[in-house]
């Protein structure tokens, strides 16, 4: 049987039904509001979803992994998880508490201080990640990014949200810059994804980016933190618009935490190979 493809169709209110999609790929859908039953997903992997308001019912559930941004509650039989789910992970990395204390408020001192276990937790994964061949630090496990191009896309994010969202530099990006997987094209936007730069020359854009975010966060202010930025009238990333600070700043904190929890994930595949 030949494998067909559906692309670019409105297919809306459809019913499948009886139908095999065994080792099917599916990428950038539409599925709100869609119903799903007598499915078996057994062995599917899902990368980067928007799962708000799901419900799953009737399920077995056998060895099952979920890797997810929590907000709000995580109901299982009838139990919310999330709270112990904190408890356990601020246990397991030391700092995560700060850095989340961000997303539900914070003062400027609470961003200072997330920051600030930040680059503790950074410079302790570099000083790991040194100890590798350089050529394992491009090598990519499970499909994510090697550790190289993780620190080339928060080059990137810092240049989006620091350097043109907070201080309106209207086209920051360095070519070695890496945007997120699904960013729409955007004319003139670096998004070399196989170059394979050394390790040395990502950490001196990293050093030169952190310290942008560490200026920022020494000037900043609880009003200034309140209010928005001033949109940047040329095309870009983010959007030409305002944005509150808190937005921006938050976005680069969380982001420096959670990609130093999955280099580190990665580094430890890399080590037991």
């Amino acid at each position: 049987m030949v494998a067909e493809e559906l692309k670019d169709r409105d297919l809306k209110g459809t019913r499948v039904e009886h139908v095999d999609l065994s080792d099917a790929t599916f990428y950038n859908l539409l599925l709100r509001n869609a119903r799903f039953e007598h499915v078996d997903l057994s062995e599917a992997r899902f990368h980067n979803l928007m799962m708000s308001g799901v419900r799953i019912t009737g399920a077995w559930a056998v060895n099952v992994e979920i890797e997810a941004e929590l907000d709000g509650s995580l109901l299982v039989n009838g139990v919310d998880v999330v709270p112990y789910i904190d408890e356990v992970l601020n246990a397991r990395h030391p700092g995560r508490e700060t850095v989340y204390k961000v997303r539900a408020g914070g003062d400027a001192d609470a961003f200072r201080a997330a920051w600030a276990v930040d680059q503790k937790a950074w410079a302790a994964t570099v000083e790991r990640a040194r100890r590798f061949p350089e050529e394992k630090l491009h090598e990519r496990v499970d499909g994510e990014w090697s550790f190289i191009q993780t620190l080339r896309h928060l080059v990137f994010a810092t240049d989006s949200w620091i350097r043109r969202a907070m201080l309106g530099d209207p086209w920051p990006y360095d070519a070695l810059g890496l945007p997120f997987s699904e960013m729409d094209v955007i004319e003139g936007m670096p998004n070399d994804v196989d170059a394979r730069p050394s390790l040395d020359e990502v950490l001196a854009l990293r050093e030169d980016r952190m310290a942008s975010m560490s200026q920022v966060l020494a000037e900043l202010t609880d009003e200034q933190l309140a209010g928005t930025t001033e949109p940047v009238p040329q095309p870009g990333y983010p959007e030409s618009e305002a944005f509150p600070v808190r937005r921006c700043l938050g976005a680069i904190v969380i982001e420096e935490w959670e990609h130093h929890l999955f280099a580190n994930r990665d580094l430890a595949v890399l080590e037991a190979r």
